[in-house]
């Protein structure tokens, strides 16, 4: 039997949450609340993600002292440049960055500065790709790409694109091996309606920023509104899920075709890939799958993209 990462590895899983603003951009709180409202809650850790912007003087906000044994921070921010095929800005999250990660430059385009951010040590992240109108085209153009946004509770609850996994699956069926996160892209401007609602759970041995990065960078993550997924393993064929409890559990690829149980409080399932190749027109079994569970309330948590040629 086949334990898949990061279930299998050795560790805990850590809550966090990666795209939020402050009052250094548009954020209605200054950092010490933004950080101490995700402590309340119970996240982990999180990064400050204000807009890097000259109108807002390029803000990379500094929470190393917010930093403790119970709870961290990760460097970072939102980066900003024209422009996407739809001529609307380039939004790029960009986690692990220096804090002296140099302005943008007068002609720099959205490749250049996705890649100036990974070389500076960044994981990079394609941001809210519905309500920016990406492209298949606009994905392809960022090669330094780690990630693609594919929940984004803000732009769900505000104006209902928060879905990216549109854009991520052809991303995959064209062989970009990349991961999946969910965020909030909390501003604290309505009512706290866009925050706490998108998570990434990462698994590391540690709760240093350095390691958390290491692992984002290694997809040791999977993404959650909600649900818990405890474990993945696949023998014979045969795919295997522990979760907290669902009502549904649902294996998609890169066809048409799919797997799904349905019940009331599930816990465990398995579930035969086999059916992923009958019905009326089979085409080539899909390079990859990748899981979604989702819960009474219709709250989700997705696994990465496992890769068959990895198990």
């Amino acid at each position: 039997m086949a334990q898949i990462s990061p279930f299998s590895l050795p560790g805990r899983f850590w809550r966090g949450n990666i795209h939020t603003h402050s009052t250094l951009s548009d954020g209605a709180l200054r950092p010490e609340q933004v950080v101490e409202a995700y402590k309340k809650v119970g996240y982990d850790f999180m990064t400050i993600s204000d807009h890097f912007l000259e109108r807002f003087n390029w803000p990379i906000v500094d929470t190393t002292a917010f930093r403790s044994d119970e709870f961290t921070t990760i460097i970072g921010a939102e980066l900003h440049t024209p422009e996407t095929s739809v001529g609307e800005l380039w939004h790029i999250l960009a986690t692990g960055l220096p804090l002296d990660f140099a302005p943008c430059g007068k002609d720099e385009t959205g490749q250049e500065l996705a890649r100036r951010a990974a070389e500076a040590g960044a994981f990079v992240s394609i941001a809210h790709p519905s309500w920016s109108q990406l492209t298949i085209e606009d994905s392809h153009s960022i090669d330094s790409a780690h990630a693609v946004e594919i929940y984004n509770h803000s732009c769900a609850v505000e104006v209902d694109r928060g879905e990216g996994w549109y854009l991520l699956d052809q991303m995959l069926n064209d062989g970009k091996r990349l991961s999946a996160i969910a965020t909030d892209d909390a501003h604290f401007t309505s009512h706290d309606r866009g925050a706490f609602g998108g998570c990434i759970m990462v698994k590391a041995d540690t709760l240093d920023p350095d390691v958390l990065l290491d692992a984002l960078k290694a997809g040791n993550f999977y993404s959650s509104q909600g649900p818990e997924i405890h474990s993945v393993s696949i023998s014979e064929n045969k795919i295997s899920i522990n979760c907290s409890p669902v009502d549904t559990i649902c294996i998609t690829g890169g066809t048409a075709r799919s797997l799904t149980q349905s019940g009331r409080s599930i816990t465990n399932a398995t579930l035969d890939l086999a059916e992923l190749e009958k019905g009326w027109f089979v085409p080539d079994p899909s390079p990859w799958l990748r899981i979604t569970a989702k819960d009474a309330s219709g709250k989700r948590a997705w696994t990465n993209p496992i890769w068959r040629d990895e198990f």
